[in-house]
């Protein structure tokens, strides 16, 4: 149709052209020429389309054949599906006599099967995180496979099973050294050699260590036990084979070790009392040096009076006894009542120096527990402050805030009972020093007035 269409718009502008010559110069002949072509032109226009329909029909021919290929496949497809879903359903029913067949041959094969499998899940948890797969891993692999399996298990695989129970059975009576990897607090991992004792602990040189059976690796304790503790653990590596040893263990496999470490040391709870315990600290401290340096003072006056009573004669300045009597000699023609008067004032002059700083340490004996009342009371705004804050889901929120209320009243009152008994000590023996003045005052008056009787 195309092909046509163009044939006719060559001969319409033929036509044009012909009728502008026909116009311009009235040529006849060509026209003619024209009319010639136009019916060449169709004439192979008609053999173009002739062509065109033979196609089609080829084609329109061949697409039924292939229609009719496809429903014959369609139909053969569709018998396969109803052989495929008889056979299906036959062998639904083979495959279920199959099963009841084996099901009667298994007879109490069956129950076995079903303890092994139980026994083997429960097995796996116990053994992974049993600090003896330390020293010897991969031994939860077999039960797990038993434990997945659907058929019957062998005999193999039963004495597998058997061996794993008796190994942990055996081995948790034994105390036993192998070399691992030891991961550090820092972060390196170095071979160490480790000690197991039993089931219950993993110790190497440095002390404690636990077994992590996430990670399948020996990690070390945050904190180690006390020092009395880990003294025996030296001692275990040190002791021969044949020997015993007391020993601490820990029959949780490691839960109190660690909980241990979130125990707080007497620093850090010394630290928990913030600046109010700081300055009770100091106060202690400074109490405890006033007292040891008035009682050591105080001792060694008391050794020089005792020796000045033995010399009485002979008064020296280095003691306040000495320093009374050289006031006796220097007056000794003074009547009693004077002569009274005047060591009155000897003694008086030396009992400051004698009781100097003992005032001083009960003070602070007084300022401790008071301090420590301070402490409990700026703790326990704070937790009010904490629970107004955040409120009371999360006890953590308000644990250093009622540390500060406790260990300050707590350190108070252990800075309060020392230096009460330090004051009293310390009083006690300068109390003891002033009596010896006057005793011996007394004596001498005594003296001085028998001498103006007779």
């Amino acid at each position: 149709m195309k092909k046509l269409f163009k044939g006719f718009a060559v001969a319409a502008a033929l036509t044009v052209s012909a009728g502008g010559a026909l116009n311009a110069h009235a040529n006849t002949d060509s026209l003619d020429k024209i009319l010639e072509q136009v019916k060449q032109n169709r004439i192979s226009e008609g053999k173009i389309n002739k062509a065109r329909e033979q196609e089609f029909l080829s084609d329109r021919a061949d697409k039924q054949a292939l229609l009719n290929k496809a429903k014959r496949d369609l139909a053969a497809e569709k018998a396969r599906g109803e052989r495929l879903n008889k056979q299906f359903k036959q062998n639904e029913v083979t495959l279920a006599e199959k099963e009841t067949e084996l099901l009667n041959a298994q007879g109490t094969l069956g129950e076995m099967f079903g303890v092994v499998r139980r026994n083997a899940a429960e097995a796996i948890g116990s053994i992974e995180a049993s600090i003896i797969s330390a020293e010897k891993p991969g031994r939860s692999e077999v039960l797990r496979s038993l434990a997945a399996a659907k058929e019957l298990p062998t005999t193999r695989e039963l004495e597998e099973l058997w061996i794993a129970f008796q190994t942990e059975m055996t081995e948790s009576a034994k105390i036993s050294t192998f070399e691992s990897e030891v991961a550090e607090l820092s972060g390196d991992i170095n071979v160490k050699q480790v000690t197991r004792i039993g089931n219950f602990n993993l110790i190497t040189k440095d002390g404690y260590v636990v077994y992590d059976p996430e990670n399948k690796q020996i990690v070390p304790l945050g904190k180690q036990p006390a020092s009395d503790v880990l003294a025996k653990v030296t001692d275990l590596l040190n002791t021969p084979a044949n020997q015993y040893t007391p020993f601490v263990i820990d029959p949780t496999r490691g839960a109190i070790l660690r909980l241990n470490t979130q125990r707080a040391t007497v620093e850090e709870r010394w630290h928990q009392g913030g600046t109010v315990g700081y300055i009770i600290t100091v106060l202690l401290g400074l109490g405890a040096l006033i007292a040891v340096i008035r009682f050591l003072d105080l001792m060694m006056v008391g050794s020089k009076i005792k020796s000045q009573i033995k010399n009485a004669s002979n008064p020296s300045d280095n003691n306040p006894l000495g320093r009374v009597l050289k006031v006796y000699h220097d007056n000794l023609n003074q009547d009693v009542e004077n002569l009274e008067l005047k060591l009155d004032e000897a003694i008086l002059r030396e009992t400051p120096r004698i009781e100097a700083g003992i005032n001083v340490i009960k003070i602070l004996a007084a300022i401790a527990p008071l301090l420590g009342l301070l402490g409990t009371v700026i703790g326990m705004i704070m937790t009010f402050e904490s629970i107004t804050l955040f409120g009371t889901g999360d006890p953590k929120l308000m644990a250093d805030q009622i540390s500060l209320a406790l260990v300050t009243t707590a350190l108070g009152l252990i800075a309060a009972l020392p230096l009460i008994l330090m004051h009293a000590v310390v009083a006690g023996r300068s109390k003891s020093i002033v009596h010896i003045l006057d005793e011996q005052s007394a004596g001498i008056i005594a003296t001085h007035a028998e001498k103006e009787r007779a």
